[in-house]
């Protein structure tokens, strides 16, 4: 809830926050709204000023023309004043009058032209300065029409900006408050669901509790009853009772040994390996056995590789004697795994035979020190070999030590206390660790010492070769040497707990024999469960079993049309059951009323003479209907007044007989109907359990299938979300990435054309004035 409120306060803040930055963008519109009818009504301006530019241009163009035309009339009168003046020359008298008359005309037409470029002069004055104003007009108007659209895109910019920025926030805080909806109606489910669990854990607790108080009551009764003395007081006793068989504690731990196993093969063949080739090496290094003596040290030195496999093979075999004493039925503590013994002993041996050769391996590298074409660098490495050799001789000695305190509780528990056994496993531990970085040095500086040899100008290649061989078993070694130690690190925590195992009560084994004792009574108590084990009954066959399960997975329906048809059926047959039983209770009944009506036939015939013999065989069969009626009557009064007796078999209702029906009769009824009725009762109530029975087993198993097919639906599309969220995760983060270069090329290129547009604004100035440049000089050459 607080969650809750506090993710409201954020919206309502946010919420503020974007009507306040709203109304800022509705006062920003509409400042850009009257920038931009600023700027149009200066673009009208400027075209204005554009249209009375042209009109200027026009009338000056024209006027340049009317001066064409009356520079041209003005030379064609001085060349008729020319004209004029030589005719006037031949004719002066005659010309006089009219040389008059052309002086008049010149006056004229010097006047009219004085006042025509008079007039031309003050246009061009005039255009001129019309010109600049407009110049200068356009000038500022451009530049404060370049401000405002910077302004106004700025705002625009600064406007959708926010307008995404907010939508954004809108838009995430809208997911968030439908994941946190989701969320919170997935942790009211959740909690519902826990309040029901927990109510369920309290009848089972409370279940759990009164079961385990008549245990208790139980147990202690039969301990006061039946135990005459408690042994479990004293350790040395104690030490002698089963302890409770952990079957997987036990595949477990041979699971491990199987996998120490395999580690210890591996070990064992790389070392084969290892010392094999450095035998072979010995021969051919420095000196050739097949050209050349060797010296008597490497002899020596190669006879004792060569005995190898005796020493080395043993350890595989007494892991394998280790691994095969461990099996489910045992109880395997230190005390009671007498094999590692073995395996201690021909670790030792191993470590007497690395002691015997590691003196001539340090005498042959110093002899390979000591040959002409040993380097310095190749001495370097000999010298790091040497180290190497000497403290892998006594990692397997501590190895050694530590393996054989192990094995001292097996003969000797008074060797090792119980205390210490965990800190022998960390000791091993850490020299295992010890032993792989010693391979690791071992396998850097050989494979140094190999690529120095390999470049010497005599190496041949049988050492090139072997070499590579020894190269790969120490690194097989390398390898081998961390598998075994990381796969100790990671089980000391089952070693140790493992310790800790014994009887209850006690301080676990403290003696072999003590161990051995309780193994000799686990067998006998094993073999004693054995016999008294009931065998199984017959189990459904595999094939009716798969054909079952295949109903029982098809569908819901089907398995209760079944189970309806079985209840019928059920039904049928307990109903034709009870009718056989009172047909055959019918039968009886009449047989031996028969029986009863042929006996007073034969009394009567004794007693009547044969005339009466025919007239009562003829009335028989009346008074024999008559008797028969006559005894369902009494029954039907008898058996309305009840009277109720108790017994061991039963209730028996017993009712009050008439004095002409007799006893014997009533009774043997009366039985037969209560145990009829009582047998009818049982076995309904038999069917209706077993149907019952079948109906809940059959649910169970549905049940349990259905449940086990959710939890791994459950599995699978949790497995899916988690794929789906991380490719929605990565799919947002190439959209945020793709997004971002979008806009840094939007940007480039929007710099890229405003650039642009300053050239080409720039170039089109620089041709108008060209133009008007080249105008100019054109209307000067025609002038002059």
């Amino acid at each position: 809830m607080a969650a809750a409120a506090e993710l409201q306060g954020k919206y309502q803040k946010l919420a503020q926050e974007y009507s306040k930055l709203r109304a800022q963008n509705q006062v920003l519109k509409k400042g850009v709204v009257d920038e931009q009818a600023n700027s149009a009504s200066l673009k009208e301006q400027l075209k204005m000023k554009d249209q009375s530019l042209r009109k200027l241009q026009q009338e000056m163009d024209s006027l340049a023309f009317r001066n064409q035309q009356l520079a041209k009339r003005v030379e064609l009168l001085q060349d008729e004043l020319a004209l004029s003046e030589s005719k006037g020359k031949k004719n002066k008298k005659s010309g006089e009058v009219s040389s008059q008359l052309s002086q008049e005309q010149k006056n004229v037409f010097d006047e009219d032209l004085q006042k025509k470029i008079e007039e031309n002069e003050r246009l061009h004055i005039q255009f001129f300065e019309a010109d600049e104003k407009h110049k200068r007009l356009e000038s500022e108007l451009r530049s404060r029409l370049e401000v405002l659209e910077m302004e106004a895109a700025q705002h625009q910019a600064v406007v959708d900006g926010l307008t995404r920025k907010y939508m954004d926030t809108i838009e995430k805080l809208q997911n968030d408050k439908a994941k946190l909806e989701i969320k919170s109606q997935t942790l009211e489910r959740e909690a519902k669901d826990c309040r029901v669990r927990t109510e369920e854990c309290q009848q089972q607790l409370k279940n759990l509790h009164s079961d385990l108080g008549s245990r208790l009551d139980e147990s202690l009764r039969i301990i006061r009853e039946k135990v005459p003395f408690n042994d479990s007081r004293s350790s040395h006793f104690n030490a002698l009772n089963v302890p409770l068989h952990n079957r997987q504690r036990q595949l477990k731990l041979r699971d491990l040994v199987g996998q120490a196993l395999a580690f210890i093969q591996d070990l064992v063949t790389a070392l084969l390996n290892f010392h094999t080739y450095t035998e072979q090496r010995v021969q051919i290094f420095p000196v050739d056995s097949a050209t050349d003596t060797i010296s008597p040290l490497n002899q020596k030195f190669s006879q004792y590789l060569h005995e190898n496999a005796s020493y080395v093979r043993p350890l595989e075999e007494g892991m394998l004697l280790l691994f095969e004493s461990i099996t489910e039925d045992t109880v395997t503590v230190l005390e009671t795994t007498v094999k590692l013994k073995s395996f201690s002993d021909y670790l030792t041996s191993y470590v007497h035979f690395l002691r015997k050769i590691l003196p001539y391996q340090l005498k042959s590298l110093e002899e390979e020190c000591e040959s002409s074409l040993c380097t310095a660098a190749l001495r370097a490495r000999n010298m790091e070999l040497q180290n190497d050799m000497k403290k892998l001789t006594a990692v397997f000695e501590k190895l050694h030590t530590y393996i054989s305190l192990l094995a001292l509780p097996s003969t000797k528990p008074d060797r090792l206390l119980r205390a210490n056994f965990s800190s022998v496993f960390a000791h091993i531990g850490s020299a295992l660790h010890r032993f792989h970085d010693i391979m690791k040095d071992i396998s850097k500086h050989y494979s140094q010492k190999a690529a120095l040899e390999h470049a010497l100008p005599t190496a041949t290649q049988k050492l090139i070769t072997t070499n590579d061989c020894i190269l790969s078993s120490v690194v097989a070694l390398t390898n081998g040497a961390g598998k075994v130690a990381s796969f100790f690190t990671n089980n000391l925590d089952c070693f140790t707990a493992s310790l800790s195992y014994g009887p209850e009560g006690g301080v676990e084994f403290t003696n072999p024999l003590l161990a051995e004792c309780m193994l000799q009574y686990k067998k006998k108590a094993a073999a004693y469960m054995k016999l008294l084990k009931k065998p199984r009954c017959d189990s459904v066959p595999y094939e009716e079993a798969l054909a079952n399960r295949r109903i029982l997975l098809s569908s819901t329906e089907s398995r209760e049309g079944l189970t309806q048809q079985v209840q019928q059926s059920l039904e049928k047959i307990a109903k034709l059951e009870q009718e056989k039983e009172h047909w055959m209770l019918e039968a009886q009944l009449a047989k031996i009323r028969l029986e009863k009506e042929n006996k007073k036939v034969a009394d009567k015939l004794k007693d009547s003479g044969s005339g009466q013999l025919i007239e009562a065989s003829l009335e028989s069969p009346f008074q024999l209907n008559t008797d028969e009626q006559e005894k369902e009557v009494a029954t039907e009064k008898v058996l309305r007044e009840p009277i109720k007796s108790t017994s061991l078999v039963g209730m028996l209702t017993v009712t009050a007989c008439n004095e002409e029906v007799a006893e014997t009769d009533t009774r043997e009824d009366l039985i037969k109907n209560h145990y009829m009725a009582r047998i009818m009762e049982l076995t309904s109530q038999l069917q209706l359990a077993d149907s019952k029975s079948v109906h809940f087993h059959a649910e169970c198993r549905a049940l349990a299938k259905r449940l086990s097919l959710s939890e791994k639906s459950k599995e699978s599309s949790t497995e899916e979300m988690r794929q789906a969220r991380q490719s929605i995760t990565r799919l947002q983060d190439e959209l945020t990435t793709t997004k971002r270069s979008y806009e840094d090329q939007l940007s480039m290129m929007s710099d890229h054309l405003c650039s642009m547009n300053e050239t080409l604004s720039k170039q089109q100035e620089e041709i108008d004035t060209l133009k008007l440049a080249s105008k100019g000089n054109s209307k000067k050459n025609k002038s002059r």
